[in-house]
């Protein structure tokens, strides 16, 4: 038979469940923009009954109900999307913040980067090929180049600067990650030993859930849970946390990177030394983005080959206006006449050659050593020369042509010794003394091509035009070519040529060499450079847009399951607040009926 006081036992165990269904709405309601909270709900249901025996027989009594479990509202496949999208969105934000970065590295809207410099050099030839004798002209050349060569380092250099802030990052990032594992392994410590005993334990799950939240964005992380309720983590193979156990992120000894100037890193499994490869992430995104900026240094380092290569051998020959002309027709060097050996790029007394195969070979003509170089080593290299920039060094700067007869042909005769010749008498281009000294020399090859040359103890020459001796030539000495004292600007306008104009319309001199900028003129190769990169980090852009929106949908689809409504819980708060009243009073009337029953019994009558 049922107790006469188990009605208020019933009315207890409903003023309990309704007590904790409104405790469970405050706590969602307070934590409404709480990150990572998970809703919760107080799942109730009815305690068993008691079997009562009456006249009719055996009945079922209920005993009112009781919560079963406070569980969290949660959608493991939704976790699962969001979990691997924000790894996609972590590394495309990672990729276009860096673009961001070096695009205004290599920014030329304010006039202050790399082409506006390049334009300025090429301006200043244009004028000192139409006033090659003017100091001014030939000054604003040097300085130019100067310029153009200090713009290409710094931007080099920042881009450095740029893949040692990579670095940076990636430490911190590692450094959070080991912090972050930590606190999975002891979150899974506690969920399992909660769990073990019956209990839910859900904001220990929200707490661990919004920490993979925050690894997925540093790399990628796929999650299993055991039976036990603690979470496996794996990343690309490697397995970085299981059960309560992890491994411990660092990041290697530094390797010396002289091709670059910095310090290169992996990231490192303490336990193993096994290199630890992210693939996907932020972590990821930093890694490609290291590989890129050094690219970058290498189309800088490529630009500045041109110049340590090409443009100096142009310039190497032509003449300047010092003075250092009318060499005499039996001079060992005829080659002196010329800037032959005087670099406008790097020390005269160094050799730069480019191949596809080596690269820049750097060759010290006093020591005969030679070295290979690349990245930022050659654009250390990038100095306008110190003779061209010591006072007076801008005369010789070679603006004038520096075409010999024995680049394009060339006439020889006998030599008895060094300004004596001796030629066929009959010869009416050649007129000696009676001792056998030449006094003259007049060649006329037709309307292109006249030679003039006089004087007993050497030949002087003047070259008029671009016409070839091939078909004129004999065996025996060169006659070099006697430019006049007043720069005619013809090697200045070839040097303006290999800025902007395509290599089939550049000097015979380098029409044929092997350019480290490909066939184009280093104008188009940075523009080519710039747009390929500008045309990156636009799709990278987009990509961060149309990625932005499948978060935003993996987000809504997320909190649609999780997320705290205060409508919904509003709604909940008066049904358990009534649920609550109505149990009171019911517990009310069931003691005034027990009052009754206990205080009335035996008074009828006294």
């Amino acid at each position: 038979m049922q107790s006469t006081f188990s009605g208020l036992n019933t009315m207890v165990n409903g003023i309990y469940t309704n007590r904790l269904g409104l405790n469970t709405v405050g706590h969602n309601i307070s934590n409404s923009n709480t990150e990572g909270y998970s809703r919760q709900t107080a799942h109730a249901a009815a305690t068993p009954s008691s079997e009562v025996y009456t006249l009719a027989g055996a009945s079922q009594v209920g005993n009112g109900s009781t919560v079963t479990s406070v569980i969290r509202a949660r959608d493991i496949y939704a976790d699962r999307q969001y979990w691997k999208e924000n790894s996609t969105n972590g590394y495309y934000n990672g990729k276009a913040n860096n673009y961001a970065k070096i695009e205004s590295i290599f920014n030329d809207s304010k006039n202050t980067g790399i082409q506006n410099a390049m334009e300025k050099f090429y301006e200043a030839w244009e004028d000192c090929s139409t006033t090659a004798s003017s100091d001014t002209s030939r000054q604003n050349v040097i300085n130019a180049g100067q310029n153009f060569a200090q713009t290409l380092q710094i931007a080099a250099n920042q881009v450095q600067e740029q893949i040692n802030s990579l670095y940076d990052d990636i430490t911190l990032s590692v450094e959070t990650m080991n912090r972050l594992l930590g606190q999975v392994v002891e979150l899974n410590k506690n969920i399992s030993g909660i769990e073990a005993n019956g209990a839910n334990a859900n904001d220990l799950r929200d707490q661990r859930d919004l920490i993979v939240d925050q690894l997925t964005e540093m790399t990628n992380i796929t999650v299993y849970e055991t039976s036990n309720g603690m979470y496996t983590l794996v990343s690309n193979g490697t397995t970085l946390v299981n059960g309560i156990t992890k491994v411990d992120l660092e990041m290697s000894a530094p390797k010396n990177n002289k091709e670059y100037g910095l310090n290169d890193y992996d990231i490192i499994i303490k336990q193993t030394g096994t290199i630890y490869s992210p693939g996907g992430g932020e972590l990821k995104a930093q890694f490609e983005a290291i590989a890129e900026d050094k690219g970058y240094i290498d189309e800088v380092a490529r630009m500045a080959t041109f110049l340590l290569t090409t443009l100096n051998d142009q310039h190497k020959a032509g003449y300047g206006i010092d003075g250092n002309k009318d060499k005499p027709f039996g001079n060992a060097n005829p080659d002196d006449d010329a800037t032959t050996g005087l670099n406008f790029y790097g020390e005269s007394d160094y050799e730069f050659t480019w191949t596809e195969a080596d690269g820049l070979v750097v060759k010290n003509t006093t020591t005969n050593t030679e070295e290979k170089m690349s990245g930022i080593q050659i654009v250390d290299l990038l100095v306008v020369n110190g003779e061209l920039t010591a006072v007076d060094g801008h005369k010789k700067l070679a603006t004038r042509s520096g075409e010999r007869a024995s680049d394009m042909g060339t006439i020889f005769y006998e030599t008895n010794a060094p300004g004596v010749y001796t030629t066929d008498k009959n010869d009416p281009n050649i007129k000696t003394d009676g001792s056998g000294n030449v006094v003259l020399v007049e060649v006329d090859l037709g309307d292109k091509l006249v030679y003039t040359a006089n004087g007993a103890s050497g030949l002087k020459t003047r070259y008029t035009t671009d016409a070839a001796l091939a078909d004129k030539a004999a065996s025996g000495y060169p006659i070099p070519v006697d430019v006049n004292g007043t720069g005619d600007g013809s090697n200045a306008v070839w040097m303006a040529t290999l800025l902007n104009c395509e290599n089939d319309k550049t000097s015979p001199e380098v029409r044929d060499s092997v350019r480290a900028i490909g066939k184009g003129s280093l104008y188009s190769y940075y523009n080519t450079s710039m747009t390929t990169m500008g045309s990156a980090a636009s799709n990278m852009n987009g990509r961060v847009d149309f990625q932005s929106n499948v978060m935003s949908q993996v987000e809504n689809l997320r909190s649609s399951t999780n997320g705290v409504n205060w409508d919904e819980e509003l709604t909940n708060m008066i049904m358990f607040q009534q649920g609550y009243s109505a149990c009171s009073r019911c517990l009310n009337a069931m003691d005034e009926c027990l009052d009754k029953l206990i205080n009335g019994t035996g008074t009828v009558g006294r």
